[in-house]
């Protein structure tokens, strides 16, 4: 079971798609934050999760969020994907899964896939919206919705 609503985002660094280091500590008590969880880049799924994140990107913005999507492909991957598909939002690199395995997200599909899951947090730094589903479609939506109810 991952983590709940309530629960305090875990503290973590991880290097972005540009190299450089994305400590959490920067965010915690200062913005909503939106942190995705996906399988891995250029897939069919994870490309229209990503794109949807971009899409509504600055609506998220506008309610004072950052985005963050966070796999366990490397930083240079994600640089590529990033450009490839002109996503304004941080693309952590957990090479090692070791803030996967923070945020207790589970394999999906016989143990096989990484998960997919997305967390929204106020920006008091606790969980306000918890969605695990392998469908990329309703991540998005569902953050959006949790972030303009708790303000």
């Amino acid at each position: 079971m991952g983590l709940r609503i309530g629960d305090a985002i875990p503290e973590f660094t991880l290097n972005d798609q540009l190299g450089n280091p994305f400590n959490v500590k920067q965010y915690l008590g200062k913005k909503p934050l939106v942190i995705f969880f996906y399988p891995k880049d250029y897939t069919p799924g994870c490309t229209k999760e990503v794109c949807s994140f971009r899409d509504s990107y600055e609506e998220f913005t506008d309610l004072g969020a950052e985005v963050i999507g966070i796999s366990a492909d490397s930083e240079t991957t994600h640089r590529k994907f990033a450009a490839s598909y002109k996503l304004p939002f941080l693309l952590l690199a957990d090479t090692d899964k070791k803030v996967r395995k923070l945020f207790k997200v589970e394999n999906s599909l016989f143990n096989l896939l990484p998960g997919r899951e997305t967390y929204v947090a106020g920006k008091d730094g606790n969980i306000i919206m918890v969605f695990n589903s392998m469908s990329a479609s309703d991540h998005m939506a569902k953050a959006l919705k949790a972030l303009k109810q708790n303000l």
